[in-house]
């Protein structure tokens, strides 16, 4: 039984998301995620016109008569929602936590794939893979994933993207839409997940949705500061009133982000960015947009 505070924000998510999915990317989802290639029907006979590399020869040689396959194309599609739940995805400066966001634009995928009539199935990792919930369709298995996402308690506090992605490659075995929605605070990105992604992107439609906070960009000028590592728990004392501090933490920022597209880039990866003080609803309708005319 859900308690009813938890039961209450899960509605509250609800309503605004589902009117997001409804309002905002009513037809862009299904413009720009298509399902892949054909299915079966049925089989039937043979009519003047009919193309001739469709005919069902087992059929036509028990029946007598000529019979072709009939195919039609599949819509439907398996989405697969991959949100890291490391210790730096709780944090915000502005208005919501990394975390909520990551609840809300989890919420806004999975409304937009039921109402398309596609699966969607959750995958919650950090340096392990905490929580797995298979690919369903229906309202009650998104409420469900929603509940998930926004009050899992995981055991973990690092991030480990290489062992998502190698999960993904085990658990979706048909070509899946992947969303992997995370700040991406990883070590040595380029060369822990380049292979990793590069295998993933193959198999799948991989898109990285990023998570971003404005003072991971700026140090505010405020004297001596007490930092924590949420990941690792290591505390460092910094002098934010130094310019030079608070220069090479800006460059080591954007180093760190250019470094992260860059690897996106290379692999074929889209990726959209996300920032706790801005509506993330703008940038994922500007990513439909922009992915709808590449694929014109």
């Amino acid at each position: 039984m859900i308690p009813k505070d938890i039961f209450t924000k899960i509605r509250r998510i609800e309503i605004t998301t589902k009117r997001l999915a409804t309002d905002v990317f009513a037809g862009a989802y299904h413009s720009v995620f298509k399902g892949q290639g054909v299915e079966f029907d049925e089989v039937r006979e043979y009519q003047p016109g009919d193309d001739i590399r469709t005919i069902d020869w087992n059929v036509t040689a028990r029946t007598g008569r000529p019979h072709i396959k009939k195919f039609i194309e599949e819509r439907e599609m398996t989405v697969m929602i991959v949100v890291d739940a490391s210790r730096s995805c709780h944090f915000a400066t502005t208005q919501e936590l990394k975390s909520k966001l990551a609840a809300e634009i989890a919420a806004v995928l999975a409304f937009s794939a039921i109402k398309n009539n596609d699966k969607v199935g959750l995958v919650i990792f950090t340096e392990n893979i905490e929580k797995f919930i298979p690919p369903r369709k229906g309202l009650r298995h998104v409420l469900r994933v929603i509940r998930e996402v926004l009050y899992f308690k995981p055991q973990g506090r690092a991030t480990n993207i290489k062992n998502a992605l190698e999960f993904l490659s085990k658990v979706a075995r048909r070509r899946s839409v992947a969303f992997i929605i995370s700040d991406f605070f990883e070590k040595n990105i380029a060369q822990e997940l380049k292979k990793d992604l590069t295998i993933a992107n193959k198999r799948h439609d991989v898109i990285a949705i990023t998570l971003n906070d404005p003072k991971e960009f700026d140090l505010p000028d405020c004297g001596l500061l007490e930092l924590q590592d949420a990941e690792t728990g290591g505390r460092y004392v910094v002098d934010s009133g130094s310019r030079l501090v608070r220069n090479r933490y800006h460059e080591n920022s954007i180093k760190r982000v250019q470094e992260r597209e860059n690897l996106f880039k290379s692999v074929g990866v889209d990726a959209v960015n996300i920032f706790t003080d801005k509506p993330f609803s703008h940038e994922l309708v500007k990513f439909f947009i922009k992915r709808k005319k590449r694929f014109r």
